[in-house]
């Protein structure tokens, strides 16, 4: 019978455990989140515990080092070395205080100097299930070491001999314990970049590309979903079909680097979420093993959606602006033929001229102010009605955003209705007043429902000739705004009603 076929039928399985807790050496199995899972005779002996006791008990809490963190951090770092690289790792001596009864009864911490070996244990699958500890109580060579210390320099006896070797052999596990802490540090230290890089970092292992490590601007990058230690196109299963498993499989078959330019990338970035649109630039560079085969791929880049987003809006912009800046040169080429027709007089003309750019200059800086996303109907206004006071203009409606394109149509509008009102109607008397009421009807399809009306001013007539001034307002109005608009001379004041549906008039 087949060794895999005895364990799964429970007779070799039956046989390890007896031999596992028969062994004189001490061990223990510890969980992935360093829970203790099973240990032997040996080790309760050594730790005076019971396994009742210690089974699913965290292991730096049931053996914290007596408040030596340094020592405490040793062996913790020692088993999350196991976890990142699923490599067995070494502690040649430990210095490690563990609580023990003494003579009396009472629980008191006892010096104690071990040396470690720390084995992942992995299931069927290959995923690390256990991590196993084989310890080595080597105190009574550090005992022996210092009284070799002592006789250094005297008559050595056979007994010295020996104290003086186990000496050494210490020495060099110290020595090999100096190097693992340096060497420890110089890892933190690249892990630290590593986390703290600016940009989103990521190692890969093996052809499946496995996620070996991962900082916390990738994790933001893919919504911070689990993916440490599973292969590419099981974490991150919306990249199938977006090229991005190719790149990687050329990577490592041929071990030539690949780098991408606002490369557009589907990613699922909140859990549960829909995919979201991400401009990436990125290189995935091959990882050689000692033998220069790629062993793995390093994966390095930034998220730069927002200067993608910022280059296209500029561009919009730009367009944008050239858009506007033909309309306003027909409009004013308009304006100064139709001035030009109601005007013989040339200063005449140039006062009217310049009165209406003005106007239009106004709505442009409001425009600008916005960054041409659209001026609200009040400020426009205030702007064309402010030279006469708000106590002889009364504006009465809720807050609207308009668009440009509105915008500057109501802001000529305006400027021709508050001209002829200074000129001919309300405000060309003392006690003249002008009321601007305004709503949105049917917010189905919402309409701008807006009236002016002067009241208290000299008796109106209607004119005999239609003059430039009502012919932009009923042009911009059809034409621009797509309403309607009807004027009316009463004798008691003028007043105009307008019917301006948004959905047109705001494109």
């Amino acid at each position: 019978m087949a060794l895999k076929e005895l364990a799964k039928s429970g007779e070799l399985a039956a046989d390890l455990a007896s031999a596992f807790d028969a062994s004189p050496n001490p061990y223990m199995l510890l969980t992935p989140d360093l829970h203790y899972a099973g240990m032997n005779r040996a080790y309760l002996d050594v730790t005076q515990r019971s396994r009742d006791e210690l089974l699913g008990q965290h292991v730096m809490k049931a053996f914290d080092g007596g408040g030596d963190d340094a020592n405490a951090n040793l062996l913790r770092a020692s088993f999350e070395r196991v976890l990142a690289t699923g490599q067995i790792d070494h502690l040649p001596m430990l210095h490690y205080a563990i609580p023990l009864p003494d003579e009396t009864g009472e629980v008191r911490y006892v010096d104690k100097y071990w040396s470690c070996t720390h084995s992942p244990v992995r299931d069927d699958t290959g995923k690390l299930r256990y991590i196993l500890q084989h310890t080595s109580d080597i105190t009574e060579l550090q005992m022996l070491r210092r009284q070799a210390a002592r006789a250094a320099g005297q008559s050595a006896s056979v007994s010295d001999i020996d104290a003086i070797l186990s000496g050494q052999v210490l020495r060099r596990a110290e020595d090999v314990q100096a190097d693992m802490q340096r060497l420890e540090g110089e890892r933190n230290r690249l892990v630290d970049m590593f986390m703290q890089a600016p940009g989103f970092v990521a190692i890969l292992a093996g052809p499946e590309h496995v996620f070996q490590m991962h900082n916390g601007t990738y994790a933001q990058l893919i919504g911070h979903r689990n993916i440490a230690g599973k292969p590419i196109r099981e974490a991150l299963p919306e990249l199938v079909g977006q090229g991005y498993f190719e790149f990687l499989d050329n990577v490592f078959a041929t071990g030539e680097p690949h780098e991408g330019r606002a490369s557009k990338v589907q990613l699922q970035r909140t859990p549960d979420g829909p995919l979201e649109t991400v401009y990436l630039n990125f290189i995935y560079q091959p990882i050689r093993d000692a033998t220069g085969a790629v062993a793995g791929i390093f994966v390095q880049g930034h998220d730069v959606t927002d200067n993608i987003a910022a280059a296209e809006r500029q561009k919009l912009m730009i367009d944008e602006l050239n858009h506007r800046v033909k309309n306003t040169l027909a409009t004013v080429q308009s304006i100064a033929i139709q001035t030009a027709r109601s005007h013989e007089d040339p200063r005449s003309f140039a006062e009217s001229f310049q009165a209406r750019l003005m106007a239009l200059s106004h709505t442009h800086d409001l425009l600008t102010r916005s960054h041409w996303e659209g001026a609200d109907l009040r400020a426009i206004l205030e702007h064309e009605t402010e030279a006469h006071g708000p106590h002889r203009v009364s504006l009465n409606g809720p807050p609207l955003a308009l668009t440009p394109a509105a915008a500057l149509s109501f802001g000529m509008i305006f400027h021709e209705l508050a001209t002829n009102a200074a000129k001919y109607g309300a405000l060309s008397s003392p006690d003249g007043r002008v009321l601007v009421d305004w709503a949105v009807a049917n917010q189905a399809e919402p309409v701008l429902q807006l009236s002016w009306r002067e009241i208290d001013g000299p008796p109106v007539g209607e004119p005999t000739r239609r003059g430039f001034g009502s012919r932009l307002i009923e042009r911009n109005v059809r034409h621009d705004l797509a309403g309607e608009v009807k004027l009316d001379y009463a004798t008691a004041g003028f007043s105009a009603e307008f019917s301006v549906p948004l959905d047109q008039g705001q494109n």
